[in-house]
């Protein structure tokens, strides 16, 4: 048996949240914020925490500097159960960060890439990679060490027999290029956001984006916030509804729904059930600062489960 349920490569950073910041923010004033978290950020360090907290094995590979923020993030990740042996601890970089300007409206997301740009194929061990039955890739075009490389890491995953999932994330360039819809054939799994699959499938309505990535792709999982989630498999789809929450920000609902989706997939569940759970871990995620502090709470994570008919 393989010792992980799941492996990621992929960033770790922490993210610093500023909240009631006014809705202008005009230059050369010093502008108040209303509260602020410190949480664990980067897509894919939420995802391996939240897969961790679902109570699935996971296995991670990351940079960081030798750094306090590095420190503190690698510390929160291991906190949740994820393997934190894999990480490269690097003298003389800094760790990334990101820095979310939550306003009532809209916000503003500012990151400092620091090592999130330096993973690259030297620091993966492949035999450790392939300890599982499954490998998820987050946040593509920050993987800018790997991105040449990732085409090469996925057929070498493909023919060791895992499944594998990836989720882009934005690209800060908005070019969509990278040779992202070569990479498509090996994906199992491909869970956008409805902008991120009319930006993939380059197009600027929805169904037409589902239509064109559903050719390319086994699974599609298009994730819509309030309107739910939809997923495409040939020419089967399902749809789930949102799940409502006392929401406090959005920051990693995404990658939370990825990581409650795939607790799932991984055990076989059937699609809606995949769905379902996706749903409900993205509301989760809403209910507290940042993408993973609603699950660090054990007591309210199982509660706010159980309440909504699922249980880890």
């Amino acid at each position: 048996m393989p010792r992980f349920d799941v492996t990621i490569a992929g960033e770790l950073n922490l993210d610093l949240i500023l909240y009631g910041l006014p809705q202008e923010l005009p230059p050369e004033r010093e502008l108040l914020a209303e509260r602020m978290m410190l949480t664990l950020g980067s897509s894919s360090a939420i995802v391996a925490h939240n897969l961790a907290a679902l109570g699935c094995q996971v296995g991670f590979v990351s940079r960081t500097g030798d750094d306090p923020l590095g420190q503190i993030a690698v510390e929160r990740l291991a906190a949740s159960g994820v393997d934190v042996g894999k990480i490269r601890r690097v003298a003389d970089k800094q760790t990334g960060l990101t820095v979310i300007l939550q306003r009532e409206l809209l916000r503003n997301i500012l990151t400092y890439p620091g090592t999130i740009f330096d993973l690259s194929l030297d620091d993966i061990d492949f035999d450790y990679l392939t300890d599982a039955g499954h490998f998820h890739l987050s946040s593509f075009y920050l993987q800018r060490g790997l991105t040449a490389h990732v085409r090469e890491l996925f057929r070498r995953l493909k023919a060791e027999g895992l499944t594998i999932s990836l989720d882009t994330n934005d690209d800060p360039d908005d070019t969509w290029g990278g040779g992202l819809l070569d990479l498509l054939q090996y994906v199992d799994v491909l869970l956008p956001n409805a902008r991120e699959a009319q930006k993939i499938a380059r197009t600027d309505d929805l169904e037409s984006a589902v239509a064109r990535l559903a050719e390319r792709v086994p699974l599609l999982v298009v994730k819509m916030g309030a309107e739910g989630a939809l997923a495409q498999r040939g020419r089967e789809r399902v749809w789930a509804p949102a799940v409502r929450s006392e929401f406090v920000d959005p920051v990693g609902a995404g990658d939370s729904f990825d990581a409650g989706f795939l607790s799932q997939y991984v055990r076989g569940a059937e699609l809606p059930t995949c769905l379902a759970w996706g749903n409900v871990a993205g509301a989760l995620s809403t209910t507290r600062p940042g993408g993973t502090e609603a699950f660090r709470d054990r007591e309210w994570r199982e509660g706010f489960l159980r309440e909504r008919g699922v249980r880890v």
